[in-house]
């Protein structure tokens, strides 16, 4: 049996969408158990999380004492029920906090092979939600407890119901309540975890449909000479682009709404409520404004920056990228491939023009790429399409094997070697053996095997290599460093909380407590003064040892820990006291 009848037989009906779903979450699920929590995105989220459970306020979302108005609720919720069900918030393991991320890449790579099927055979189908599935990109974010692997889910949910009723009128598979009850629940979903964004990409990509299909008429009607329309004439365009755009009428506008507003209503009542307002406003000048007007937090860019990296993001199924790009442009008369151009264009459109761009914010478009990627795969691919192909995986695979090898110089020691040849290995072959394969004209081969060596790579990327590199994991150098000398505050033996000067990444706090003081030089001598441990950076030697001198106390280091704070390059050299009382003065008695 060939593997292409293999992949017909394992394909069809929910199976495709399942293996799909199987192979995304399987890409990140080792690195949800061996990864450190990760700053700042994640560990603010789970440290948010956990808050709740501690205050018993599941409504307000907080760090430490400071309101943390940026994102709806729905991320907190999910990951307070994983918690729930698996573990508890005081073990601090970072784990459960990532199944529903890890749900989420599952169900964007079963949605997507879903939708794909609507327009292509089951087993090209199956293949784009694997692509999607087992790409850097999207088996990172499943790796990771913050909202993109979810809005992900939600978006590419909503857009194959979308896609699946507007191919039901043009000859595709006929679709009924259920597909248009998945749509809403794709909106409510996604504006839950991330407010606008999802209803926002289906809202460009019905826009584009409606652009798409004025171009087209305009184009097939032009007269010879340029001149006004007639009467009739307008009307047969209105008629024409109603037509075309009638689909939009059946999903189910008046209860679909009323379910979207049923599932995020109570929340935005309720936080409204508790705040007076102010989650809105905050959420609005706070976050949402500063990412229009410029690159918010230092996360600027360039128009292009995320076409430049999305051969990296989409590796190993870079391989098909030029061949998919080629083949929807030339065949965009086809209903699948054109409703996948209109939701790939205006959206990666709109993340170009943002000011603030991260390398994620393009995922909710990346399901249109895995659709036209398995549409490249129908026929046999010309030879300009299968060197670029080949080329730029092998590009993308080198660097990838060059950045890990770049990570144990930087950060690793000798013991990290064989873990870095594995690593960089993987993605070598991975690009050199689906390049070959590519290249003899057996693309279908080729995205398989390099599929699977890519999801290995990856694994050893952050299952292996990663977690070794101890100087780019402050936090959990911090905490082994007190559970050595017996300072950590968790195990009831010193009192607490621990006060930290220099080092104010949120994995800290979820690693020793909300409670965690994140002050300066004289914040830890104060601690110091009251039993507690301090932890002191070298930048704030000079003032913690004025303060520990005013108040007549001798600094008597205990350890050591020098590492890379990643989010700023800073390096940290931080030294470990323990707290030392001051006696209290004795009490004169009267005679």
């Amino acid at each position: 049996m060939t593997l292409e009848s293999r992949l017909d037989a394992w394909s069809q009906g929910w199976r495709g969408p399942l293996i799909a779903a199987v192979v995304a979450f399987l890409a990140g699920l080792p690195g949800a158990f061996t990864m450190p929590p990760m700053d700042r995105d994640e560990s603010r989220f789970v440290q948010a999380t956990s808050q709740m459970f501690e205050t018993g306020d599941f409504v307000d979302i907080r760090l430490q004492d400071r309101p943390r108005d940026k994102k709806p609720v729905g991320i907190h919720w999910l990951q307070a029920v994983s918690v729930a069900a698996f573990s508890s918030v005081e073990n601090r393991d970072i784990w459960p906090y990532r199944i529903p991320s890890l749900l989420g890449a599952a169900l964007a790579a079963a949605a997507c092979a879903w939708g794909a099927a609507g327009f292509m055979r089951s087993r090209f189908a199956l293949l784009a939600g694997a692509m999607l599935g087992s790409s850097l990109l999207l088996s990172t974010e499943a790796l990771t407890a913050k909202t993109d692997a979810v809005l992900a889910g939600a978006v590419t949910l909503a857009l194959a119901a979308m896609a699946r009723l507007y191919l039901s009128t043009r000859g595709g598979p006929p679709v009924g309540w259920r597909t248009k009850t998945l749509f809403w629940v794709g909106i409510a979903l996604g504006t839950l975890v991330k407010g606008p964004v999802g209803p926002l990409v289906a809202l460009l990509t019905g826009l584009a449909l409606w652009v798409s299909a004025m171009g087209g008429y305009l184009w097939a009607h032009r007269p010879a000479k340029l001149r006004a329309p007639t009467g009739q004439e307008f009307g047969e365009f209105t008629a024409a682009v109603g037509s075309e755009m009638a689909f939009l009428r059946q999903l189910g506008w008046r209860w679909g709404l009323l379910f979207v507003l049923l599932v995020c209503g109570p929340w935005a009542w309720a936080i409204t409520v508790s705040t007076d307002g102010g989650f809105w406003g905050s959420a609005i000048t706070g976050d949402l404004a500063p990412k229009l007007a410029g690159g918010h937090e230092r996360h600027g860019g360039l128009f292009g920056y995320h076409t430049l990296i999305a051969g990296i993001l989409l590796f190993p199924a870079t391989l098909l990228l030029p061949a998919g790009l080629v083949t929807a442009w030339q065949k965009r008369v086809e209903p699948g491939l054109r409703f996948a151009l209109c939701w790939l264009i205006p959206t990666w459109l709109m993340f170009e023009l943002l000011p603030t761009k991260l390398f994620h914010y393009t995922l909710p478009a990346h399901g249109a790429l895995a659709w036209m990627m398995a549409a490249a795969l129908r026929e046999a691919l010309g030879t300009k399409v299968r060197w670029a192909g080949a080329g730029l995986a092998v590009f993308m695979g080198s660097i990838l094997a060059i950045a890990a090898v770049y990570l144990m110089s930087q950060f690793g020691d000798p013991t990290d070697t064989p873990w870095t040849a594995v690593t960089a290995g993987l993605f070598v072959l991975t690009a050199l053996i689906g390049a070959y394969l590519l290249l003899n004209r057996a693309a279908v081969t080729a995205i398989v095997v390099a599929g699977a060596l890519g999801v290995l790579a990856h694994t050893a990327l952050f299952s292996g290599l990663a977690p070794r590199l101890e100087p780019l994991w402050v936090s959990r150098g911090i905490v082994r460093t007190l559970d050595q000398n017996g300072l950590n505050p968790r195990g009831g033996i010193v009192p607490g909380p621990v006060e930290i000067a220099g080092f104010n990444e949120p994995s800290l706090v979820f690693a020793l407590g909300t409670a965690t003081g994140l002050g300066n030089g004289p914040d830890a001598a104060e601690a110091i003064s009251e039993g507690r441990p301090a932890v002191v950076d070298r930048k704030q030697m000079p003032s913690f040892l004025a303060a520990m001198a005013q108040r007549g106390l001798t600094p008597r280091p205990v350890g050591t820990f020098t590492g890379k704070d990643y989010t700023n390059n800073h390096t940290m050299v931080l030294t470990f006291y323990r707290g030392e009382p001051v006696a209290p003065a004795p009490s004169r008695v009267s005679p």
